[in-house]
């Protein structure tokens, strides 16, 4: 810890460490091409778990074979032009946000959540189809609101 951040902090306390993030599981077909070409690979690892899991969640929300293959084959792409994140996945989705909008308990708690913990809500909302996921956005707000990390 700096001067100023012991200064800032005061005498009797002390700075949280930041949380670590977990690293996220590669599925088998964006594993094998990475594997395919080093230099892709070399790219992949340096990026930040958070940024690894908003490639794997956009590729993972393709609804079809084609459209995961090309994603993919985009990843490559994007991380052989320096690009870091894929470009245009909302990580929170717009249905989400509103709820959050509108439960203040929920929205505070969202906020003080890591991005793998929000990851984790999205991952989980996402999992069902509609309309048990307008089910399952209340029951994340709910969930927040009372404190909860963790869907």
């Amino acid at each position: 810890m700096n001067k100023f951040t012991a200064q800032k902090l005061g005498k009797n306390m002390t700075a949280k460490a930041p949380k670590e993030e977990s690293e996220p599981r590669v599925p088998a077909d964006l594993h094998k091409t990475l594997m395919a070409a080093p230099k892709v690979m070399a790219l992949w690892k340096d990026l930040t778990p958070v940024a690894r899991r908003d490639f794997i969640s956009w590729i993972e929300s393709a609804k079809q074979l084609e459209t995961r293959k090309r994603r993919i084959n985009i990843t490559s792409d994007k991380l052989k032009a320096g690009k870091r994140r894929p470009c245009c996945y909302a990580v929170v989705p717009m249905n989400v946000y509103k709820a959050l909008g509108a439960n203040p308990k929920a929205k505070a708690q969202w906020s003080d959540l890591t991005p793998n913990e929000r990851r984790d809500f999205v991952d989980w909302i996402d999992a069902v189809k509609q309309p048990e996921r307008g089910l399952r956005i209340e029951k994340a707000c709910r969930m927040l609101a009372a404190g909860k990390r963790q869907p």
